[in-house]
């Protein structure tokens, strides 16, 4: 899915061992900060919807499939 990502949101997955935020050159990887775009998957999200720090979504860029995780009202409460 496609999230706005929010200082929240990469706190909490920074903690959950993936840390996004740090830039990685040997990768080509220049480090997210709050207000980029980012692909997200789709049970990441969840994760940090449950913990309350669930990113805004772009419905439009947000592949179908995610409603077999995601319940349609939580999306469109989370949606840009």
């Amino acid at each position: 899915m496609c999230a706005l990502v929010t200082n929240s949101f990469l706190e909490f997955s920074k903690q959950q061992g993936n840390d996004l935020s740090t830039p990685r050159p040997e990768y080509g990887f220049s480090g997210l900060k709050a207000g980029d775009r980012w692909c997200l998957c789709v049970s990441r999200w969840v994760d940090a919807f449950e913990a309350g720090v669930a990113p805004k979504v772009v419905l439009e860029a947000t592949h179908a499939n995610s409603l077999e995780w995601v319940d349609l009202a939580d999306l469109r409460a989370h949606a840009i």
